[in-house]
């Protein structure tokens, strides 16, 4: 919650069905996690906070997006161990969430 504060204002968020998170089901390497987030669904998007539940600071990432953009993103994400990877959208001043859950054989985050 705390992290979710930080990154997006609020912590309150509802699920979604229209969030797609794209990760491996199983991460060979905690280091290096390739995590894409498709929130075509969710009209007027402003922002996409990640967020991996199992690390030390667990907001990973925050893409702010200018008007019309497509929300759609892509990046490589460390992971410290198994936990579920999580994507909240800001859309009309409201949050909405996705999670997924990525099991890591060698952790990334120097553990």
């Amino acid at each position: 919650d705390d992290a979710l504060k930080a990154g997006m204002g609020e912590a309150s968020n509802t699920p979604s069905d229209a969030i797609k998170i794209k990760a491996p089901d199983i991460a060979e390497n905690g280091a290096v996690v390739p995590v894409s987030i498709d929130a075509a669904g969710i009209s007027n998007a402003e922002s996409i906070a990640l967020l991996a539940e199992g690390n030390a600071s667990p907001l990973v990432a925050t893409f702010n997006l200018g008007p019309g953009a497509l929300p759609d993103v892509s990046t490589r994400i460390k992971m410290g161990k198994t936990s579920d990877v999580i994507a909240v959208v800001k859309a009309g001043g409201k949050l909405y969430s996705a999670r997924k859950s990525v099991k890591v054989t060698i952790g990334g985050c120097g553990g």
